[in-house]
């Protein structure tokens, strides 16, 4: 299959192609300016001119064929709220972001994240969480200890979006319940946060 960086180059090529007409004419039309009938030549210059640029131009007006390697998403988003980190490697919000990509491969689903930028704490988290409600994000993660906690609070308002919490507070229970889902830090959170957003699609699809 020829990538896109093999059709580009394919393009270049094949306008240096074209080009070579082009020099070919305009040195016959200087040498024609060199001689006795310089005024017809100047004539017959311009409309030589004339005609190349407007084949040029057509051939600049080519659409460019589509990228085969395009992905057609589904019309569901997973968003993800994090600190002012984001998903700097190490992270809890690396490995959740992991498993969204995982899960948007799989299904096709939009995966973003939103950091919480300024202080961390309530207050400050809440217009963030509101922005992606607003946005209608089918599935939002929260990952960090005041972005769980406002998370938390708005999950019972917001039943039809499903919640994906990044807890490792000793009371919080690893398991589904309603729209809630609790994964745990370790070596299972990627795949519970791409499990939880995979179910969010099928239920969506259903």
């Amino acid at each position: 299959m020829k990538t896109r960086r093999g059709w580009r180059a394919g393009e270049k090529k094949t306008r240096s192609t074209r080009g070579a007409p082009v020099v070919r004419a305009l040195a016959a039309v200087a040498g024609a300016l060199r001689g006795r009938g310089a005024w017809v030549a100047g004539g017959a210059a311009a409309v030589v001119l004339g005609l190349v640029g407007a084949w040029l131009f057509a051939g600049e007006e080519q659409a460019a064929p589509p990228d085969p390697r395009a992905r057609q998403y589904q019309d569901f988003d997973a968003c993800m709220l994090t600190g002012d980190k984001g998903i700097t490697r190490g992270t809890l919000a690396a490995s959740a972001w992991e498993g969204m990509q995982q899960a948007s491969r799989e299904t096709l689903a939009r995966v973003t994240y939103v950091p919480v930028t300024g202080p961390q704490s309530v207050g400050n988290v809440q217009p963030f969480l509101n922005s992606l409600i607003q946005r209608q994000c089918d599935v939002v993660v929260a990952v960090g200890t005041p972005q769980v906690q406002v998370t938390r609070a708005a999950a019972g308002k917001n039943t039809a979006v499903r919640f994906v919490l990044v807890d490792d507070a000793p009371a919080a229970k690893a398991e589904t319940a309603g729209n809630v889902t609790v994964a745990k830090p370790g070596e299972g959170l990627k795949e519970t946060v791409a499990q939880a957003i995979r179910q969010a699609v099928r239920a969506s699809n259903a």
